[in-house]
């Protein structure tokens, strides 16, 4: 894979990093990996189906590192036994800790790994508010929490810095960012940076951040 790093994003790095190291892990591709859906399956049954190795996540008791071709077109996945989801993607939910019968917003949620991962621990109690504000992610969103059997969830449509008055239990804020982090899966990122784009995001967060904070309970 041929990237084109552009000077400025060179030098912001290099201030931070050992650039050559960045870029060394930022081109690693990660392990494959996915998390049982406990909604649907147990993780002996699950086991007991998949027809490839299987590794535990430590920081993850449902999620797996898995070898193998095709993991996307078994029928467990079909059927949503399994969700595939990056084993980093599994911490967010974990350290927001949901449960049963709370009530829970996930402001950016599409296409729905921690969003269903969330629903997952909270056994599909409570209600669980997924929002994005994009269609086509939206769209996706919906098939995902229809595959996993997801029944405590209500989808919304609108910009996150909108919500009012909600006094959720938890909320996640998974914001857009600069991608600098998915360097692997978006090699045009490095090419597209630039400083101005990236004080817009932060003005972004803060705002959300903000907004999120003012809809948990007191």
């Amino acid at each position: 894979m041929h990237i084109t790093w552009k000077d400025k994003f060179v030098e912001r790095y290099s201030k931070l990093t050992d650039f050559e190291i960045f870029k060394e892990y930022s081109m690693k591709p990660l392990r494959k990996s996915i998390r049982v859906n406990t909604l649907k399956i147990s993780i002996p049954d699950l086991k007991k189906r998949i027809p490839y190795p299987l590794t535990p996540i430590p920081w993850c008791k449902e999620g797996f590192f898995i070898e193998g071709r095709g993991i996307g077109n078994l029928v467990e996945h079909t059927l949503g036994y399994f969700y595939m989801q990056e084993a980093a993607s599994m911490i967010p939910p974990l350290v927001l800790e949901p449960k049963e019968n709370e009530i829970v917003l996930d402001m950016a949620a599409a296409p729905g790994s921690k969003t269903t991962q969330i629903a997952a621990m909270m056994k599909n109690t409570g209600v669980l508010i997924a929002n994005d504000v994009e269609v086509p992610r939206l769209k996706a969103l919906s098939i995902n929490l229809q595959r996993c059997g997801i029944l405590n969830t209500v989808m919304t449509f609108q910009q996150g810095k909108n919500f009012r008055n909600l006094e959720c239990d938890k909320i996640l804020l998974d914001a857009p960012c600069s991608g600098t982090g998915t360097i692997r899966k978006s090699p045009k990122t490095p090419l597209i940076w630039n400083p101005n784009a990236i004080k817009r995001l932060a003005g972004m967060q803060r705002q959300l951040i903000k907004v999120a904070f003012e809809n948990l309970k007191h």
